[in-house]
């Protein structure tokens, strides 16, 4: 399996570290691209730094570089997932505007009728940020908020992010055990 990650410039980027090293332990192929400002984020928001996140991944591409081979609808991948994603990326998808490497392969991912998972962090919504889920939510894209559920009685911040995370696993049938699963 080979996965595109995109880590964008919205809070909540150990969502994306979190992924990243579970698709590791998984073995599975992952190409990264981190936006500039989610590289901030990182800093500020975690203990790790940017080098230590892009060894996480098996490739590593800059934002700018529209160039990239994910950015080729030729390339075959499995899936695309951003994580988190800002609204601004997330308009960017909707309206399939490809300025960068990021909204460039969710267009690709799209277009080529892959599965493409967006997590948006954002809270409160506006109405257009509901309208850009909807739209791309209509073109096939699978839209996860990162809203942990609360019916296995999470004690860490981990055991929440492990929740997004094994959520999007389940999407991809990759067997996992991040989080237990509803049970009567």
């Amino acid at each position: 399996m080979k996965i595109v990650v995109g880590i964008t410039g919205a809070s909540g980027v150990i969502y994306g570290i979190r992924l990243l090293e579970e698709l590791k332990k998984a073995d599975i192929e992952t190409y990264l691209v981190i936006s500039d400002i989610a590289k901030d984020i990182i800093e500020y928001e975690t203990s790790y730094l940017v080098c230590d996140v892009e060894k996480l991944a098996s490739y590593s591409y800059d934002e700018h570089d529209l160039n990239a081979i994910i950015n080729s609808g030729s390339f075959k991948f499995d899936a695309t997932i951003i994580i988190p994603s800002s609204m601004k990326t997330l308009s960017a998808i909707s309206n399939g505007y490809g300025d960068n490497a990021i909204t460039r392969v969710a267009d690709v991912t799209l277009k080529e009728r892959r599965t493409l998972i967006i997590v948006p962090r954002e809270t409160p919504l506006r109405t257009i940020h509901l309208e850009n889920m909807t739209n791309i939510s209509r073109e096939g894209g699978i839209i996860l908020p990162a809203m942990p559920g609360f019916y296995h009685k999470p004690q860490t911040i981990d055991e929440q992010v492990n929740f997004i995370v094994g959520k999007i696993f389940d999407i991809l049938n990759i067997n996992n055990n991040l989080f237990t699963k509803w049970k009567q």
